[in-house]
């Protein structure tokens, strides 16, 4: 086993926390984890981790071992992109995360496509609603919906994307329709909330006649997992405010309908956030080409 796939395994180890995560991230078993990581502690002399039968912790010796580990990959993954920038054949593996709805509807069925075009290249598409940390998770690029909070962080913008509210005929018919935010809040309606640590989706933003407006809205029901809020929707729970690419199909089928017609939700952006030097990296931006253009297309047909 190369020096260099053991560093690679120490950092998988170290961002993920665990042993068997970091085995099934690389492709390899825990066996071979584990035999990469004790390999490295051997000729280092020191202890990366502390283990306990629930716990992995890095020592300090760990901890001061990853940064310089991070550099030497970022150099290795420098050295690399220089020849594929002349060869013209991109490899390796991207790392790419996304919201839920995004990543389903709109990242995954293009993955296929790109491998055909790209062969050597692999795809690790992580996808969750919460918000999540390029640097520390590892990742080449993230796609997301909002405003990034991190300013060193570079964008690159796939388009603004038109929201609504909608609920179920049923919930229409048992609670009447909220014409406005405000009707949302003075009627009582069941809002359906997206939250996670650090989400602001229940404050929802809505165009009113004096300029956006933020609502905040109240519900019984809330999960950190968007399409559990379409299924509520559908189920007569609740309103929901969705993208619309999420729920074109429903709104089309009369499963769903649109409400507070008066104050509709403010578009959000969607767009991709990576680093500097990720930028830099053939197949990261190969792969941004290749995405974005198809998003944007099946955003508008939506």
């Amino acid at each position: 086993m190369s020096y260099l796939d053991n560093i690679r395994t120490f950092v998988r180890v170290y961002e993920l926390g665990s042993m068997s995560a970091a085995g099934r991230d690389l492709r390899i078993s825990p066996a071979v984890t584990s035999t990469r990581i004790a390999q490295l502690e051997e000729h280092l002399s020191v202890r990366l981790f502390q283990r306990t039968t629930r716990n992995l912790t890095p020592t300090e010796q760990g901890r001061l071992f990853y940064a310089g580990a991070v550099e030497v990959l970022e150099a290795v993954e420098a050295a690399e992109a220089q020849v594929v920038d002349i060869t013209e054949k991109p490899r390796g593996s991207i790392y790419v995360a996304a919201p839920l709805g995004v990543g389903r509807r709109l990242i995954a069925p293009q993955v296929p496509a790109f491998i055909e075009q790209y062969p050597e290249v692999s795809v690790r598409l992580r996808l969750t609603d919460r918000k999540v940390d390029l640097t520390t998770e590892g990742l080449d690029l993230a796609v997301f919906l909002g405003e990034p909070e991190d300013s060193t962080l570079r964008i690159r913008k796939i388009a603004d994307v038109d929201r609504v509210l909608c609920a179920a005929p049923g919930y229409i018919k048992a609670r009447g329709m909220p014409n406005s935010g405000d009707d949302l809040l003075s009627q009582n309606h069941e809002c359906l909330n997206l939250r996670f640590p650090g989400a602001t989706e229940f404050q929802w933003r809505l165009q009113t006649p004096d300029g956006p407006k933020r609502f905040k809205v109240r519900g019984r029901f809330e999960s950190d997992d968007g399409d559990v809020l379409t299924d509520w929707a559908l189920d007569g729970q609740g309103i929901a405010l969705k993208p619309v690419f999420e729920v074109a199909d429903h709104l089309r089928a009369g499963r769903l309908v649109v409400v507070a017609k008066d104050t509709p939700p403010v578009p959000v952006q969607m767009a991709c956030l990576f680093t500097h030097r990720r930028r830099q990296d053939p197949k990261t931006r190969l792969f941004m080409d290749f995405v974005i253009g198809r998003i944007g297309m099946a955003i508008k047909s939506a």
